[in-house]
């Protein structure tokens, strides 16, 4: 036999403890920010629907209003043509039986009636009735006029009216389609966002529902000071996708109910929000601003000061401070009031 048995042994034994000591195939484990990733753009996607959504309820509205004006204006239109024609008809009567009075005889030259008057108060007589009732023949002729180009003026008003009305109806039921589509798809993305939470690790969940700065926080005087304080007294609570408050909220509805509570009024959705006050840049941010992110202008959080700001984020996040900047990408910053 070749070689030394010991040697041989060890060896051996170092081939078995290698092959052992081999790594496996690792098994591909989820990864968690992924999962969180994909959580916070389906979120994303189903706030943005909601505010179009929320969009599309105010459009509906302001069409029904139009429609509801225009209705308002073909009545009041019809009713002054249908007085208008009254009237006409009236006047008309009196303006033929003073043409038949002319015609019989009534109506005198001063010649003529001084050639039939007995004496100078007879004449007097007479050409006072004949001035009373030229006057009273203008008269008619006047307010007949007038009635003529009131009706017409008026069937014009109704027509234009009915136009609108037509127009406003039409525009009215696509909004009503358009709503009700908006709102399948909004559902849609909301149950993927729901679903995708339900999905995320203990892990993943703890770092969404993590309090964010709960310290006290001071705030300046004022209608923005006090939309702050208002908006800051609601930390810790959660959001939720169309909630108005008072325990729950969603970006632009607490926004909104803030500067309610200061006294000031501002639209429910963060595009009309995207419009109120004044526009001011990134540096110029000062407490109570309204910071709109996104190119679509779906998201609104209140700067609390020129680094950070109060916001209702997404479902499983509460109400909480954050980095502005942290928050996505801003649109527009808007100073609502001063």
């Amino acid at each position: 036999m070749n070689g030394h048995p010991g040697r041989r042994s060890t060896a051996l034994a170092a081939a078995v403890v290698a092959l052992l000591t081999v790594p496996t195939p690792a098994v591909a484990q989820p990864n968690a920010s992924d999962a969180l990733a994909t959580y916070e753009g389906l979120a994303r996607e189903a706030e943005r629907l909601h505010e179009e959504h929320l969009k599309a309820q105010d459009d509906l509205k302001a069409k029904q209003g139009e429609l509801d004006r225009a209705n308002a204006d073909l009545a009041g239109a019809t009713a002054v043509g249908d007085q208008a024609r009254a009237d006409q008809e009236a006047f008309r009567g009196q303006v033929d039986v003073l043409t038949e009075a002319s015609f019989e005889g009534a109506r005198f030259t001063q010649l003529s009636a001084l050639l039939v008057s007995d004496s100078q108060q007879d004449f007097l007589n007479r050409m006072s009735a004949l001035g009373v009732l030229a006057a009273d023949n203008e008269e008619a002729l006047n307010r007949l006029s007038v009635a003529v180009d009131t009706a017409e003026q008026a069937t014009a008003d109704a027509q234009d009216a009915q136009q609108r009305a037509v127009t406003a109806a039409g525009e009215a039921q696509q909004l009503v389609t358009d709503l009700a589509d908006r709102k399948t798809a909004m559902d849609r993305q909301v149950s993927d966002a729901r679903a995708q939470y339900r999905s995320l690790s203990s892990t993943d969940k703890a770092v969404l529902a993590a309090p964010g700065d709960t310290s006290a926080v001071a705030v300046p005087a004022g209608a923005a000071g006090a939309a702050l304080q208002f908006a800051l007294g609601q930390r810790g609570k959660p959001y939720v996708f169309g909630s108005n408050g008072p325990n729950s909220w969603d970006c632009s509805s607490l926004t909104q109910a803030a500067y309610r509570a200061a006294g000031v009024t501002i639209g429910r959705t963060t595009y009309v929000q995207a419009t109120v006050g004044r526009a001011v840049t990134r540096a110029q941010v000062q407490p109570g601003d309204l910071i709109i992110y996104y190119s679509g202008q779906s998201h609104v959080a209140m700067a609390v000061d020129n680094v950070r700001a109060v916001h209702a984020s997404t479902e499983g996040v509460p109400v909480k401070i954050a980095d502005i900047d942290s928050i996505g990408p801003i649109s527009v910053i808007r100073r609502v009031v001063g």
